[in-house]
């Protein structure tokens, strides 16, 4: 355990960082996880429930994303790579064209 008072400190900052980034990363992997399932739902049986919900869990996953990459907890260019990700997967599952 550190003695210098600073060093106590930077121990307590680290942690506290820690548990923010475990808990963004966590969110971001559990919605990404139901973002994929609502795509595979809508790509099973096609109909406008399907793909709002599809599109709902879409939404939620960018904006958690974004929300971990303004915090520090990702690199803005993971953050594109998991949301370009997400987003072929959606427009392969509603049959338009991916760019």
């Amino acid at each position: 355990m550190a003695n210098i008072k600073s060093a106590i400190k930077r121990i307590q900052t680290a942690e506290r960082n820690r548990l923010r980034n475990k808990s963004y990363k966590s969110a971001v992997k559990t919605l990404t996880k139901k973002c994929l399932q609502a795509i595979e739902q809508y790509a099973a049986a096609p109909s406008a429930d399907a793909q709002a919900e599809a599109q709902k869990y879409l939404s939620a996953t960018y904006s958690k994303i974004d929300k971990a990459v303004k915090r520090g907890v990702y690199h803005h260019n993971t953050a594109a790579r998991k949301k370009a990700r997400l987003a072929k997967e959606f427009k392969q599952a509603t049959g338009q064209v991916a760019a």
